[in-house]
């Protein structure tokens, strides 16, 4: 049985000056250890942000997916290209992979989970023309596209609720002509679907800016602009409630400043909530992403943007439909090219499970009702 760490008043009775934050940390993370939901998607989140640093380092194009070139049996490129040939012909020689005749550009998943010991393509091949032989590779795309996709869905989820926790907590605090004004303007924006929303937004503003830069800016305050009533209102909430209590009252009766209980006493006790919006929502915008990049918007500079989002419309929009629906349609032999969905889907999937778990777990450890 695990004892937990001495608290701040024991460690004071043994005659020790303990510090409160790193007792604070010590008990926080005793608690969060034994959870063990948390501890798996700490390690899964973990992983995705050692993937993305450890991007900077891979060799591929940081603002396009690595366009590959098959062979189709011509050796004489192999030096150059990944040897490929047509399914019902003679390998040419050995490590070559077989291809459709419809869509040469398409190579499954190989063996090898590196992209250069036994197969060039870990992940399969991504491609938006099914008629040649080139294609795109997904394993570059998807690891060069990881701090794209953490970047932008960590700063849309941390500037949503920090606006929402600042406005909160002053309406729900303040109260009076405060509080409606800021509820006022939060239920008009809630009134509005946050996806029409985001797409009226890019499609007026938008098109005003060509730089990736610029984009990215107007894309991350689409969505802070769509994302903050929701924080608004649940902080609002809890401080309701969080204000009625004795050590807020304490607070007062002590001549300390408004600025200073909400700071010290209203905000951190109101924040549980917030963490667990805040994992339904960033493993969301990758997803929103995709929904407008398939529906039309050109958010980023080419269709081969390295980004999750990106590429699971692109692997649904231009493979999928435009390519093998056709294709497939005449002839019979032609294979779905599952890997382009699922493995991008199953990223995504990771993503977002992988933070709920984590702000579950945090909650619980941070919270003192629930870990007495």
């Amino acid at each position: 049985m695990q004892v937990p760490p001495p608290s701040p008043v024991a460690a004071v009775r043994a005659g020790r000056r303990p510090n409160p934050q790193i007792a604070q940390f010590k008990r926080t993370l005793f608690f969060l250890r034994r959870n063990t939901l948390a501890v798996i998607g700490l390690g899964i989140l973990l992983f995705f942000v050692a993937v993305a640093l450890g991007s900077f380092f891979y060799p591929a194009p940081a603002f396009v997916m690595p366009q590959e070139c098959g062979t189709l049996g011509n050796i004489a490129n192999a030096s150059s290209c990944i040897c490929t040939y047509q399914i019902g012909t003679t390998p040419p020689g050995a490590g070559c992979y077989p291809v459709q005749s419809v869509s040469p550009s398409l190579i499954a998943p190989t063996e090898s989970l590196h992209p250069v010991s036994l197969g060039p393509l870990p992940m399969g091949s991504l491609s938006t023309d099914t008629g040649t032989p080139y294609f795109y590779n997904l394993f570059a795309g998807m690891v060069k596209g990881s701090p794209w996709s953490l970047g932008i869905a960590s700063s849309v989820v941390i500037s949503m609720s920090l606006i929402g926790m600042m406005l909160g907590s002053v309406a729900g605090y303040k109260g009076g002509i405060l509080d409606e004004l800021i509820m006022r303007a939060t239920d008009i924006f809630l009134a509005i679907p946050g996806l029409l929303l985001l797409i009226v937004i890019l499609a007026t503003v938008g098109s005003l800016f060509s730089s990736l830069e610029g984009r990215l800016a107007i894309l991350i305050g689409a969505f802070i602009l769509t994302g903050w009533p929701i924080y608004t209102r649940i902080v609002r909430s809890q401080v309701l409630v969080t204000r009625e209590q004795k050590y807020v009252e304490a607070a007062k009766a002590s001549g300390a400043r408004s600025g200073r209980i909400l700071r010290k006493h209203i905000i951190p006790n109101s924040v549980y909530p917030v963490l667990v919006q805040m994992s339904l929502d960033i493993g969301t915008i990758p997803l929103s992403l995709a929904a407008l990049v398939f529906l039309g918007f050109q958010i980023f500079p080419s269709i081969q943007f390295p980004e999750w989002g990106n590429i699971t419309a692109e692997s649904v929009n231009q493979t999928f439909l435009k390519g093998i629906l056709t294709y497939c349609a005449t002839d019979s032999s032609c294979v779905f090219p599952w890997w382009q969905i699922f493995l991008p889907g199953l990223t995504l999937f990771l993503f977002a499970i992988s933070v709920s778990f984590l702000a579950d777990g945090l909650r619980d450890a941070l919270d003192p009702r629930l870990r007495r």
